[in-house]
């Protein structure tokens, strides 16, 4: 570059003017409505369903089928369900205040060095403006931790790519680091093990099943070379062999199929529909796939899986939070950060 562009390019200031270099640490969850109305939902499954991520069908067959059918019959029924959730305190979903409690418990363990924001895939507030904000505060390095345990095409591979396309429109470009998926991490199977313990205790009487429940993916991308069904299994395994459980005890499941595709199995309501038809009264449920509770953990879990069960004959069915903001989680959290963020504090 010459001198008379390089002194016309923006952020081009002199050094002693410029902010002071610091760490950046941007979390990022999948994405939430705004509000639990069927405008805001609809606005948000439009994006969320538009990525080729989410579905790779052609476009040709896809959009006509989303914006003429899907999102004129699918977002009442969704934002009927989110008002089930909806936190009313804070008028946001859970989804959003578990991360937002996250990002700014994770920034008082790291201290000033590092500015701990957050963002979501879909909705608001986007990766972009996130990334552009740390980026204008004066992080020159950003570390990207996507609160996925497992990786997945449809979901960390997004956000990837989201963070790339922001980081293309910045004049001036941060050093990006990209955190890896933490399903195996010894933190994190430890803080699901002390949630179960906890909860099982306050339970009036142990239950003689618990389903772990991971969200559902097409067989097909599996087959294609997604990681995803392996990451599940190892953190279903690591799970079992901390609590002592059986896998008779505590089988695998997927949850929240959608469209005609053969999907991983079983799925979660089919196995309920079982177990209880097998005699099982007191079931037990939790989503080791999700680091904050959500739509398919306190809709599709705590409450239609409920509502399932005890129709189908069962007594008893208790859903086990996910970590949330809990100590555990943002211990989790920090172990990751600075392991990631290491040579950038020194």
């Amino acid at each position: 570059m010459d001198q008379s562009r390089a002194a016309a390019a923006p952020n081009a200031l002199p050094s002693e003017e410029r902010p002071p270099a610091r760490a950046g640490l941007l979390l990022v969850n999948l994405g939430t409505p705004g509000a639990p109305t069927r405008q805001a939902v609809r606005q948000y499954l439009a994006e969320f369903l538009s990525d080729r991520r989410i579905v790779d069908y052609p476009r040709a067959l896809w959009l006509p089928l989303l914006h003429g059918v899907i999102l004129n019959v699918r977002p009442a029924r969704t934002a009927r369900a989110y008002a089930k959730i909806w936190r009313v305190e804070s008028d946001e979903s859970p989804l959003r205040y578990f991360t937002r409690r996250q990002a700014e418990r994770l920034g008082e363990r790291l201290g000033p060095g590092v500015r701990v924001d957050w963002a979501m895939r879909y909705g608001a507030p986007s990766i972009a403006e996130r990334l552009a904000a740390l980026a204008a505060a004066g992080a020159s390095r950003i570390l990207v931790l996507a609160l996925y345990p497992h990786y997945s095409a449809t979901t960390t591979a997004s956000v990837n790519d989201a963070v790339f396309d922001a980081v293309r429109a910045l004049p001036l470009q941060p050093a990006i680091r990209l955190a890896p998926p933490f399903h195996d991490e010894p933190a994190y199977i430890e803080g699901l093990a002390r949630g179960a313990r906890a909860a099982i205790a306050a339970m009036p009487a142990s239950p003689e099943r618990l389903i772990l429940s991971f969200h559902g993916l097409p067989e097909r991308l599996v087959a294609a070379g997604d990681p995803y069904e392996d990451h599940c299994r190892k953190t279903a395994r690591l799970l079992r062999e901390a609590m002592g459980w059986s896998e008779t005890f505590a089988p695998i499941a997927f949850q929240s199929k959608f469209g005609p595709e053969k999907w991983l199995g079983p799925s979660t309501a089919d196995l309920i529909d079982a177990l209880a038809r097998e005699g099982v009264k007191r079931l037990a449920v939790m989503a080791p796939g999700f680091a904050s509770d959500c739509l398919e953990t306190l809709e599709e879990l705590a409450v239609a899986g409920k509502e399932r069960f005890l129709e189908a004959g069962g007594a008893a069915f208790d859903a086990i939070p996910c970590l949330n903001d809990s100590d555990a989680m943002i211990g989790l959290l920090e172990t990751v950060a600075r392991r990631e963020l290491r040579g950038w504090l020194d």
